[in-house]
């Protein structure tokens, strides 16, 4: 469209304009990249996967919000010796100036944490402890749905050998037990505001249908509540108390795991209270970074043999996420 030959952009852009041969931190940058002047007083710990499920831990400041500038580090792997190692590096002065740090119930990374940034308060994210309780009450709906397939499929045995009309049970929406089943997957992760009038009419044959069900539904629902208040930490304290009772009295182990959980990791899970403070910006963040990843679904130059390292389109992501860029077609 402006008589610019592509190829030859594309060649000029990589080669010269990016400036990405003369990036200092490229001969390492596969192990780990520092940028020390990024720290704020509250930072984010995560892991995302780069390419071909290699995971990265990525320490991003929240004052930046996801954009230019969140970058404190990215490092090779999760091991808490190795990220401690890279993460020492920045000035211990810089480091003990953090005063909070959000992560997940990860053994390593609360380590990373303590070591690295000794004078922040350690804040579990409530996502992951909600996602727990999530995927417990998701884990019963699974476990009815499967002797709902098997039932589905003894009357349809059964109505083959007696050449039958096999008389599969339809409810009044229009569902069978299976596909009630199936279908309520996404409604179970809503509050019920959120549900849609099919939404509504489904879930009520559904917990009519299956009483536990609904019960444990209460539960993950309860849990969501008390994040959602805003919430002295001593009421919160209260509240969670009366949430273990109930988990107790439901005698469901996913959620008495939970349960266990959460007091293991009981302190830090209550300083969110206090804060508030959530991994919004590192998921966002790692949001940004999936996208570059699928955006560059190939590279053609390979390596170089002779140093072994493999590291092109590692390097290219990193690239573009350090300087906040999409590389739409530049790269792949």
């Amino acid at each position: 469209m402006y008589g610019v030959d592509g190829r030859k952009f594309q060649r000029q852009y990589k080669q010269s304009i990016s400036n990405f041969k003369n990036w200092k931190q490229k001969s390492h940058a596969e192990d780990w990249i520092l940028y020390p002047e990024n720290l704020s007083h509250q930072l984010s710990l995560d892991e995302v996967a780069l390419s071909d499920g290699e995971l990265y831990t990525v320490l991003t400041s929240k004052k930046a919000m996801g954009r230019k500038g969140s970058i404190v580090a990215i490092i090779k792997g999760t091991r808490s010796a190795t990220v401690i190692e890279y993460l020492l590096k920045i000035n211990k002065k810089l480091r003990l100036n953090v005063k909070g740090i959000t992560l997940d119930m990860a053994g390593s990374m609360k380590l990373i944490a303590k070591r690295c940034f000794p004078n922040a308060t350690q804040i579990i994210d409530r996502f992951h402890v909600q996602k727990l309780a999530i995927e417990a009450l998701q884990e019963l709906r699974i476990s009815h749905r499967w002797e709902a397939i098997e039932q589905e499929n003894n009357l349809l045995m059964e109505a083959k050998e007696k050449k039958n009309n096999p008389g599969i049970e339809t409810f009044e929406n229009g569902d069978t037990r299976k596909q009630l089943l199936a279908r309520s997957r996404y409604l179970l992760y809503k509050t019920r505001e959120k549900w849609t009038a099919s939404q509504n009419q489904r879930a009520e044959i559904l917990f009519s249908q299956y009483p536990d069900l609904e019960k444990a539904y209460n539960l993950s629902d309860g849990l969501r509540k008390i994040y959602n208040q805003n919430i002295q930490k001593s009421v919160a304290m209260l509240k969670l108390a009366h949430w273990f009772k109930e988990v107790e009295e439901s005698r469901f182990k996913a959620f008495s795991v939970l349960r266990k959980t959460i007091m293991n990791h009981y302190n830090e899970i209550l300083n969110y209270f206090e804060r508030r403070s959530t991994n919004a910006s590192a998921e966002s963040f790692n949001a940004k970074i999936k996208n570059f990843r699928l955006q560059l679904r190939g590279v053609r130059d390979k390596a170089d043999q002779s140093q072994n390292l493999g590291r092109k389109k590692i390097l290219i992501i990193l690239w573009n996420v350090k300087r906040c860029r999409t590389p739409q077609i530049i790269f792949t």
